[in-house]
């Protein structure tokens, strides 16, 4: 029984053997034409030639003889002259190119009867009566000259009577090699299509059988067989994916037997978790969820998140898929949903689970239940919110004691007691500045400070806002510098609320920029906001500490010998701008500086109404 690889070997072994034969039978044709076009074109053609300008050099000197008969000696001995040199070239010619048996003693005939031309006509030449020349003329040379153009026509005959032979050779073989060629180019079609159809049955048809039961082992067919009616490789090959085929029906017994334990166990522990945690799959349906996403959200094993009721978890799982990333609600904010009739409070999040390309392969929900930590911010602002309205009363009675002590309405006092009192007034502003900032803090918590929208334009913005902190800037040796395009389109904002975001910012870049350094403000805008950029050169912020800058209370450890706020500054920041609808934003790089952002609604997209 042949292998395969014999099978193969057998058919382009016998076309090699068929392309070599048609190659050879070209190239032997091919030679013979050669050789034949070369007898004709290389053999006669010359001495055709030579033959032809002989008889036309030999008419030209019996001309020049006859111009000297009639009396114009010089033009007919130049006419001679120049001829006879062509002649003799031409013989010269002829006698180097002798191919044929009788041409040699018709080449010499000629040269010898030339020989005897050439004396008559040189002696005929030289000074003689009219009478002499033309006896010469007429009883020698006129003889030999018939015989010269005789022998040379001779010569020409016997030439072309060769080439064409030769050409009747050469169209013989012409057609000798085409029949030739037709029969090898129909053997070779012939066996070609022998080989086809034994490739098709040998190879191509098992190939196609092979796949398509990889096709059903793909689509979970784990019980076909593959019929095989030969013992080649292909045979082989079909035995082996049997083989193949039945290890896999076993592996998919147990594994089907692992996999519902490892489900049971996972789903055991999904509904442990405290969270709504539901894992999708690329399709978006839900694979398996804990016991909270199925009843709160229902996340159902099996249901699609695409017919669920609620747009925002929709939109969340497209982000995520799309950007490959986590994604959350703007600003974090959570979703308020009643469970056994208690208002409860979730953050969603969108987590893609991301393949070796980059691709997401499925997604993680997870919806953490913040109830308990927005009850434990709304108690510490309700405890903040009092105690800054408890201090604000006696606050005040102490500043003003200290107002009138140190204007001494009650009496003189000595140096020791005044400089305890400014320490004491300095140390009270402080503190009513903490509280204001607190009491603001709490009405935009709340969202009992109203916001009085007005339509500006940004540079007219940025222009107002840092005015004041020119003189200060000019102080400490720092560079303010603003960069606001005058086509940037208005936003809407409250300007004193504004104007306070500004300070903050500028006051803090002011801090922390040393002299010789430079802050910049810009503006840029986007499809629906603008952008104000604040950017310092200052010592920046260490990586760590950007997450929350934001937060109220917090500051920089290594930064706290510079200022002595109580960290308040960027909490109001964050409200303010939020109160606005809009977002803040930090960068910052340690001994690079620092670059803060904050967006506004542009008033030509949102209406009034829907940003009060």
């Amino acid at each position: 029984m042949l292998g395969l690889r014999h099978k193969i070997s057998l058919g382009f072994g016998a076309l090699l053997v068929i392309i070599l034969v048609i190659g050879a039978q070209s190239i032997h044709h091919l030679s013979r034409l050669g050789v034949s076009i070369d007898v004709i074109l290389r053999e006669n053609y010359h001495s055709v030639l030579a033959c032809q300008q002989m008889k036309e050099a030999l008419e030209r000197i019996d001309s020049g003889y006859l111009f000297v008969l009639l009396g114009h000696t010089d033009q007919g001995k130049a006419l001679i002259r120049d001829n006879r040199a062509s002649f003799e070239k031409s013989l010269e010619a002829e006698l180097h190119n002798i191919t044929l048996a009788d041409e040699g003693p018709m080449a010499a005939h000629l040269q010898d009867l030339y020989r005897q031309y050439r004396a008559v006509l040189d002696r005929a030449l030289a000074p003689e009566p009219v009478a002499v020349m033309n006896k010469a003329y007429f009883e020698e040379l006129l003889p030999l000259l018939s015989q010269i153009k005789s022998q040379a026509d001779a010569i020409l005959q016997l030439n072309q009577k060769n080439m064409s032979d030769a050409n009747d050779r050469a169209r013989h073989d012409a057609a000798t090699a085409r029949r030739r060629m037709y029969i090898l180019l129909a053997v070779g079609a012939a066996l070609a299509v022998v080989l086809i159809f034994f490739t098709r049955r040998w190879i191509l048809r098992p190939i196609h059988r092979f796949i398509r039961s990889a096709d059903e082992i793909r689509r979970g067919n784990l019980d076909l067989v593959v019929a095989s009616d030969s013992h080649d490789e292909i045979g082989q090959l079909s035995g082996s994916f049997n083989s193949m085929a039945a290890s896999l029906r076993e592996f998919r017994r147990t594994d089907q037997a692992k996999l519902m334990r490892i489900q049971k166990a996972t789903q055991q522990a999904f509904d442990s978790l405290p969270d709504a945690v539901a894992v999708v799959d690329p399709d978006g349906k839900v694979e398996v969820a804990t016991e909270s996403a199925r009843f709160v959200f229902g996340l159902k094993t099996g249901a699609s998140v695409e017919d669920l009721p609620f747009g925002w978890l929709v939109d969340l799982y497209h982000d995520a898929r799309g950007s490959g990333r986590l994604a959350t609600l703007e600003g974090g904010r959570a979703i308020q949903q009643f469970v056994h009739g208690e208002e409860r409070y979730y953050r969603p999040e969108a987590v893609p689970i991301l393949n070796g390309d980059g691709e997401a392969t499925g997604m993680v929900l997870v919806l953490k239940d913040v109830t308990q930590l927005r009850e434990q911010e709304e108690i510490k602002r309700s405890v903040v919110r009092t105690v800054s309205h408890q201090l604000n009363t006696p606050l005040t009675s102490i500043r003003m004691a200290i107002h009138l002590l140190l204007a001494e309405k009650v009496g003189g006092l000595n140096e020791k007691q005044v400089e305890l009192l400014l320490s004491a007034r300095e140390d009270s502003d402080r503190l009513h500045e903490i509280l204001s900032s607190l009491l603001d803090i709490s009405r935009l918590e709340s969202g009992r400070l109203r916001m009085e929208l007005q339509a500006l334009a940004p540079g007219t913005i940025v222009a107002d806002a840092i005015e004041p902190y020119r003189r200060e800037a000019q102080d400490r040796g720092v560079s303010l510098q603003s960069d606001v395009a005058g086509d940037l389109p208005a936003v809407w904002v409250d300007m004193p609320r504004i104007g306070n975001v500004f300070g903050n910012l500028l006051s803090n870049a002011l801090k922390h920029t040393p002299a010789g350094g430079r802050i910049h403000i810009a503006a840029e805008a986007n499809d629906g906001w603008v952008r104000f950029i604040v950017s310092d050169t200052g010592e920046g912020i260490p990586k760590a500490f950007l997450p929350q800058v934001f937060e109220p209370f917090f500051r920089v450890p290594l930064q706290r010998e510079i200022s002595l706020g109580a960290g308040l500054g960027l909490a109001i920041v964050k409200e303010i701008v939020e109160a606005h609808g809009g977002t803040v934003g930090v960068e910052s790089r340690e001994n690079a500086g620092s670059s803060f952002s904050f967006t506004l609604r542009r008033a030509d997209k949102f209406p009034k109404e829907e940003t009060a």
